[in-house]
């Protein structure tokens, strides 16, 4: 089993900056995915960035369309911490935020769904303020 620890998150204004970071305690995870998730209560969880990193290759990163060019995941080398920079924060981005591990390696067809993923950290709240 591994486990994922959250840090940083909090609250801000519209406009300003935020970064997250979820270090994994037992595994490095070269080959598969890393990912930041969100959940609004009553709403669905949504997949807000994923990161696929190889030892040998230059890591492939996914975001949802209302985070793109906006934030940043990234990894260290090591592929136990998963980053996520995010800047010109909007009030709408308001949630409860969740690093997720999938165990098995390869790829899939659509790696922000939140199914493929099996390791989830314990949340962050971050809280944007208009």
């Amino acid at each position: 089993q591994e486990h994922l620890a959250q840090s940083g998150g909090g609250s801000v204004q519209a406009g300003g900056s935020l970064r997250l970071s979820c270090v994994a305690s037992k595994f490095t995870w070269s080959g598969h995915y890393m990912a930041w998730f969100r959940q609004v209560p009553g709403k669905e969880q949504e997949g807000v960035a994923v990161i696929f990193g190889a030892e040998d290759n230059d890591a492939e990163t996914t975001y949802h369309d209302s985070v793109k060019g906006r934030f940043t995941i990234s990894q260290d080398s090591a592929k136990t911490t998963v980053y996520l920079q995010m800047n010109s924060l909007r009030p709408e981005d308001t949630a409860m935020y969740f690093c997720a591990v999938r165990a098995r390696g390869g790829r899939v067809h659509d790696p922000l769904a939140r199914y493929y993923y099996d390791y989830w950290g314990q949340g962050t709240q971050v809280t944007v303020s208009s």
